[in-house]
């Protein structure tokens, strides 16, 4: 080391460290929060807010609504405008009311549904008819044949542009809701939803054009272009678009149920679903250019059959579902988690039923003082125990303990059923609570079986089961009684015994006499 060197560092004044054996000191001499010159910097928490990020979404979706609707306004005119909404909503509630029956077995949450509709009504449709609009510019400019043109942009562009566009809101919930898109149904849903919601804004546009077109030249009667058009789009194909775009919501649900360790099929599947949807897409938009029946043959050779092929497929992945609660629950019933019946309600819609409604009305007779239960004869004490009413507080005729102002017995009657109904409605919230989160867990377990569930496996586990045990006291008894009253609990069968006549063999609790023996 030079001289230099050394006399540059003997100049520098030395900078005092702090010793461990002064914590106490130091810590106690630093200012309050107020007083702070140094602050922690949040890198990234402005995105992480949940709050943050549904009012960006919802921002989004609503300047992307304002866009389309004034366009399409600007395009049919402020009273084909109202036209063309007041008759693109009525197919609106058939489609989603299709759509979420299917949904039953085990529902998406409405957040999802209602983001796939307003992606689906707004979003996509703004960037379809943008990019359909310069692409035909751009093709009839490059072509000069304006004819040419539509056909060529209806046929090969659109399909790209509205699928590609309508996928995206499958992609999105695919990536950021995986807890809830597990299967081929979650993949229909979400995609009939975006379709229905894409569909509905292009009907305005067509519906409002056509009645524009009434307009100028003095037709408004049965056989009027509006009411042509409407009969094609609402009555004869209110499932065109969503056929096409559940065709992607397949590829999505066949790679969700993929083994996390098979990337290439999760990748190719929601591609070759894709591709599938537009080339049907092309095809129907190009069935007019294939002569003056064409329309009528691809509809009926093609549309018909695909759309009766894939509603199959959806009734069929909805019974599997059913089949997974009644292959993996009983692991738990005999864990003791569940009860022994309980898989065999929960794999039948008609006993989730007759579980909802015994729970209303069982719950709903408690808290009006009346023990008559479907669950079985009425008895004194009631179940709660000896002297003591149940959860829901005291029945209706002791009104005093309502307080001041139901002095009169009729005050009393009204409010005390009021409140019985209001408990029974609770009661059967809860079964249907517990249905679900039964779902659920049938569906985690396969999925683990699979290989396709996550690390997080067992807390997720874990916080299911804890979601069934605080809602087990309420949904247990109704679904026993469901599995046995919509005959899912069968008794088991007695062979008659050797050489003593059938009227004199045992009888069992629950025997039917005019059930055939099992062969």
């Amino acid at each position: 080391m030079s001289e230099g060197s050394v006399q540059q560092r003997q100049s520098q004044p030395a900078v005092p460290l702090l010793e461990e054996q002064r914590v106490g000191e130091i810590l106690a001499a630093v200012p309050e929060r107020r007083h702070w010159r140094y602050r922690p910097r949040r890198v990234g928490m402005v995105w992480r807010s949940r709050t943050f990020r549904i009012t960006t979404v919802c921002t989004v979706l609503a300047l992307c609504g304002l866009a389309i609707l004034a366009l399409v306004r600007d395009q049919t005119g402020t009273e084909g405008f109202l036209v063309g909404l007041g008759l693109a909503v009525l197919p609106v509630p058939l489609l989603m009311a299709a759509f979420r029956w299917l949904d039953r077995v085990e529902p998406a949450p409405w957040r999802n549904l209602l983001f796939a509709f307003a992606w689906g009504a707004f979003a996509a449709a703004l960037v379809a008819i943008l990019a359909n609009s310069f692409a035909t510019r751009w093709i009839a400019t490059a072509t000069a044949d304006p004819s040419n043109a539509d056909t060529l942009g209806a046929t090969v562009i659109a399909p790209v542009i509205e699928e590609s566009a309508k996928a995206a809101a499958v992609l999105l919930i695919f990536l950021f809701r995986k807890r809830e898109f597990n299967g081929i149904v979650d993949g229909i849903v979400v995609a009939g939803f975006t379709a229905s919601g894409f569909a509905f804004t292009e009907n305005i546009l067509y519906l409002g054009n056509a009645f524009g077109e009434d307009q100028q030249i003095g037709t408004s009667s049965v056989v009027s272009v509006t009411a042509a058009t409407f009969f094609v789009r609402a009555v004869m194909s209110p499932f065109a678009h969503p056929l096409f775009t559940v065709l992607t919501g397949i590829g999505f649900g066949l790679a969700a149920v993929s083994a996390r360790r098979r990337r290439f099929r999760r990748v190719a599947l929601p591609l070759l679903g894709l591709v599938l949807a537009m080339g049907m897409h092309a095809l129907w938009n190009g069935s007019a250019s294939f002569g003056p029946y064409g329309f009528y043959a691809v509809y009926g050779v093609f549309m018909v059959p695909v759309f009766g092929l894939v509603t199959w497929l959806a009734i069929w992945s909805r019974q599997r579902e059913l089949r997974t609660l009644s292959a993996e629950l009983p692991a738990y019933a005999a864990a003791g988690w569940l009860t022994p019946t309980e898989p065999l309600a929960l794999s039948s819609m008609r006993a989730r039923g007759v579980a909802r409604d015994a729970a209303r009305q069982r719950h709903a007779a408690a808290a009006g003082g009346s023990w008559s239960s479907p669950y079985g004869p009425s008895s004194w004490p009631p179940p709660y125990g000896p002297g003591h009413w149940p959860p829901y507080g005291p029945g209706p005729r002791y009104g005093p303990a309502y307080g001041p102002g139901y002095g009169s017995a009729a005050q009393v009657r009204a409010h005390g059923t009021a409140q019985a109904k209001a408990h029974g409605r609770a009661a059967a919230r809860t079964v249907a609570e517990y249905e679900s989160f039964a779902t659920s867990l049938a569906s985690l377990r396969r999925q683990a079986r699979r290989g396709a569930a996550g690390p997080d496996f067992a807390e997720r586990e874990l916080e299911l089961l804890h979601h069934l045990w605080q809602r087990r006291d309420v949904a247990a008894p109704a679904l026993a009684y469901a599995a046995q009253a919509t005959g899912r609990l069968r008794p088991p069968y007695i062979p008659p015994a050797p050489g003593i006549p059938p009227l004199y063999q045992p009888y069992d609790r629950g025997h039917n006499p005019y059930r055939l023996p099992p062969r």
